[in-house]
């Protein structure tokens, strides 16, 4: 128990630096650079990883690799960047909440991990708080940005899903590197050729990317990856509902965002979706029945 409340903890520093990651990029780095912001998101971490990792893809994993660098790195940054570019906080959010629900759809559908009661109300409870937290009238709103936020949700559930399927024969923090780093040099001819020159670094540009190179990349996709190894893929999800909400704290604390009654029970309800789809431990079985008399079962010690 206090092993799997361990792997809970380290998992949750994951999306607690994916929502800060909302605030720092959107306060200060270039909102038109996708590409880029993508790229030096994904290839610093990658090498740094990739250097204390100091192994090399072999076998299976070569191929494994460059589908989960796609997935959860080159597709997933982009299109995020993009859904934050093009849409409000609170709508791409909202969106991305939904990923515990489409964890669970994807894990059943790929894997056929069909998923526990608990787990499904967890999941709706945790979109609900989001919801209920996060959703204000959106008016008029881009339909190519719902897409993108969306988009960044399915790619990043099957990769995740996939990521938890590949267990055996490499490490997480191995494995980490060598996707982040094969996304990042599949993304760096994209945005060299779409983008031009890498944008400009001054100093409180440069502190911004070294967060969301160190931080919410490197640190984080490795705390990510090794939760997958050790806990349910549903469960997994239901700690990424922490994304949104660190989001709306720091927005809070920092810009001076509305937080009242709706709020907090918003954040009230995603923590009962977190408690209902924690890791749940089968009873030991009961000791054997040895024979008796005339091969007659004994009663069981209680």
């Amino acid at each position: 128990m206090e092993a799997n409340v361990r792997w809970v903890l380290l998992t949750a520093l994951a999306p607690l630096a994916w929502g800060a990651n909302y605030y720092v990029t959107h306060a200060y780095l270039p909102a038109d650079r996708p590409l880029w912001g993508a790229t030096l998101r994904a290839l610093p971490a990658g090498l740094l990883l990739l250097a204390l990792a100091r192994r090399r893809p072999h076998g299976p994993w070569w191929r494994r690799s460059a589908l989960l660098a796609l997935l959860n790195t080159a597709a997933f940054f982009v299109l995020l960047y993009l859904a934050s570019q093009l849409l409000p906080t609170s709508a791409a959010a909202t969106v991305m909440a939904a990923s515990p629900l489409a964890m669970l759809l994807t894990a059943w559908a790929l894997d056929g991990q069909r998923p526990h009661r608990a787990h499904l109300a967890g999941a709706a409870a945790g979109l609900a708080g989001v919801a209920l937290t996060l959703l204000e009238p959106l008016g008029a709103v881009s339909w190519t940005g719902l897409a993108a936020s969306a988009g960044a949700m399915l790619v990043s559930s099957v990769g995740y899903v996939l990521s938890a399927r590949w267990r055996e024969g490499a490490d997480p923090l191995a494995a980490t590197s060598w996707q982040l780093t094969a996304g990042g040099l599949m993304l760096l001819p994209l945005a060299a050729a779409v983008e031009g020159a890498p944008p400009p670094l001054d100093g409180p540009t440069l502190l911004a990317f070294g967060y969301v190179t160190l931080v919410a990349t490197a640190l984080a996709f490795a705390c990510w990856f090794a939760g997958l190894r050790h806990l349910p893929a549903a469960t997994v999800g239901l700690l990424g509902l922490l994304n949104p909400l660190a989001g709306v704290l720091l927005g809070t604390a920092l810009d001076g965002d509305a937080f009242g009654m709706r709020q907090g029970a918003g954040l009230a309800l995603v923590a009962a979706g977190i408690l209902l789809g924690r890791p749940r431990h089968p009873r030991p079985p009961a000791p054997p029945a040895t024979a008796g008399p005339a091969g007659l079962p004994r009663r069981r010690v209680p």
